[in-house]
This record gives C-alpha cells, sequence and structure tokens, in this order.
C-alpha cells in the first residue's frame, strides 16, 4: 500500500445535505485503496460496511499444521457481521496510517495473542459482499502453534482436518468468504508442507 503525503481526504464527500462540519472520523478509520494498492481517501469502517462498497484492504492469516489441518477461529457472537460462523483464523481491517505486515501481526496478537511467526504471502483479491468490498492480503503459517484465542475477539478455536472442511462447505457452517477464500488457496496450503 502506498499513502499520501499528506493525510487522505475523509469520505464520504462533504455535500449541501451534509456539509463537511457534520462529517467526522468516528471509530475505527480505513484507508481506501485503488486495487493496484494506492490509498486515496479515508472512511470509517461504519461508512465502509453500509453499501458505499469502498475498497479497503483487510488481511487473513491462516494457520497450518504439520497433520495438514487449518486451525479455524469460531467468531464472537458479539460481531457484527456474521456472528458464530466458523472463519480463518486471523482476519481483520487495516487501520488508516498501518501497512499490511503491521496490521497482520496485530490482528494476530489481539484475536489468538499470537506473537513469533514469519507469514508467507499466499496472495490478494477482491471480495465483494452484499455490504462491502475488500482488498484480501492472504497470508499462511506452517507449524505446531498453539494459539490461545481472545475471547472477546473470538468465541473458541480449533484445528480442522481438511477432509472435515470439505465436508462442512455450504453447510452455513462457515462464513462464506471463508469458503470461496479456503478453495481458491487449499493446493497453495498443502504445497508449504
Amino acid at each position: 500500500m502506498v499513502y499520501p503525503p499528506d493525510n487522505a481526504p475523509l469520505l464520504p464527500v462533504p455535500t449541501a445535505d451534509q456539509p463537511s462540519s457534520r462529517i467526522v472520523a468516528k471509530g475505527e478509520m480505513l484507508p481506501i485503496i485503488r486495487e493496484n494498492g494506492i490509498v486515496y481517501a479515508q472512511a470509517s469502517r461504519a461508512y465502509c460496511h453500509v453499501g458505499s462498497f469502498l475498497l479497503h484492504p483487510v488481511v487473513h492469516l491462516h494457520i497450518l499444521n504439520r497433520n495438514d489441518e487449518l486451525y479455524l477461529q469460531k467468531r464472537s457472537m458479539k460481531k457484527d457481521l456474521l456472528p458464530g460462523m466458523w472463519d480463518t483464523a486471523v482476519g481483520g481491517h487495516v487501520d488508516y496510517g498501518e501497512y499490511i505486515g503491521e496490521a497482520l501481526h496485530r490482528e494476530a496478537a489481539e484475536e489468538l495473542k499470537f506473537y513469533d511467526f514469519n507469514p508467507i504471502y499466499l496472495g490478494s483479491y477482491v471480495f465483494q459482499s452484499s455490504t462491502e468490498r475488500e482488498m484480501v492480503n492472504v497470508f499462511a503459517v506452517v507449524g505446531n502453534f498453539n494459539p490461545h484465542p481472545d475471547l472477546e475477539e473470538v468465541e473458541e478455536g480449533r484445528y480442522w482436518a481438511m477432509e472435515e472442511i470439505e465436508a462442512n462447505i455450504g453447510k452455513s457452517v462457515f462464513t462464506p468468504n471463508f469458503e470461496g477464500e479456503f478453495h481458491r488457496i487449499r493446493r497453495s496450503l498443502e504445497a508449504l508442507l
């Protein structure tokens, strides 16, 4: 990602109905990017999730053990999106002013108290749901790790066999994003073993 030398403008852009004095940075602010990674604006997380479809970066970390099992987290019931569904081990937004690697390590620490790892970049893709549009930056680690979920962020976590994941695809067990991403990267994950 490439940030402008000065703070990027806030979105939404002021209008006669909503003058700039009423557009304030509230809560978590996210960089708004072009598909090439250039940051051209910033907006609140809330604004990004109400159908504005502003492209914003997120990070995902897949934790694979030596037994070809993938660690997944069960999203907290307190989450505003997809509570109680199983998802990627670590996932979260990149905050404005933060870089991809910083966000990845911050999210891993917040969600799983997971600190000592060397991520392998697997690629990026654009994901769009009915409410948002994300540039997903996908990473993986391989090893016999023992993550410790933060129960505010994550309800629980455990390792899943690849066959167990496949058997539960399409049964409303996993988030739609995880299911699509799993099929996209499964071979790349197993190539790391």
